[in-house]
């Protein structure tokens, strides 16, 4: 069973997969920053590691973009979720690829581990990231010969519908693409939850 929480902003919604999840007390998250790492804006990465450590995980680190393989394995294998923050997706996608983090990830969440994206963590896993370039700087990486996703969804998450900074982006690639793609709008106080494919969009109650 595969199963997915999609978010735009963990922090927001964390109780809210924690009540979708039992036993959590004492269990390990796979916390991948790497996308991140291009962005002057983080905040949202330490947010996110006291939310997990409020719901009683352990975090443990792993950015992709330094790691060895035989670590990113290690630690995939061994914990019980993963969870990949926002940041920028074109970079996020050009270091999983060029570490083999991607193949590791896709064969873990496949055999039935939980998956917990945030922003471009949740991007990554539609068929192709192109549609993104609005919210995400595409020029930040020179290495990505291919804009394919993850293609674990067969829908695009669109973080951060209606919420600034990003407001007018997520409108604009709405009214691009809503015609040629499935786009699956997700505000911050949202998450879509896909077990084997079906996919339901929650949200926060009193928002």
């Amino acid at each position: 069973m595969t199963k997915l929480f999609l978010t735009s902003y963990l922090a927001e919604v964390a109780d809210l997969i924690g009540g979708c999840e039992e036993g959590l007390e004492g269990k390990a998250v796979t916390f991948i920053p790497t996308a991140s790492i291009p962005e002057e804006i983080d905040f949202y990465v330490d947010d996110a590691r006291r939310a997990f450590e409020r719901l009683g995980l352990t975090v443990d680190n792993l950015d992709i973009s330094t790691a060895s393989i035989s670590e990113i394995e290690n630690k995939l294998k061994n914990n019980e979720y993963i969870y990949v923050t926002g940041g920028n997706t074109f970079f996020l996608l050009q270091e999983l690829r060029r570490s083999g983090a991607d193949k590791v990830l896709l064969e873990q969440v496949k055999s039935g581990k939980t998956y917990i994206g945030e922003s471009a963590g949740s991007v990554i896993l539609s068929p192709n990231i192109a549609y993104i370039q609005e919210m995400d700087n595409a020029d930040a990486v020179k290495g990505l010969e291919s804009y394919e996703g993850l293609n674990l969804v067969d829908f695009y998450p669109l973080p951060h519908y209606g919420n600034q900074p990003f407001k007018d982006a997520a409108e604009h690639i709405l009214s691009s693409f809503s015609n040629e793609i499935n786009l699956y709008p997700c505000s911050n106080n949202q998450v879509i939850a896909v077990v084997d494919g079906s996919a339901e969009l929650l949200t926060v109650e009193g928002e």
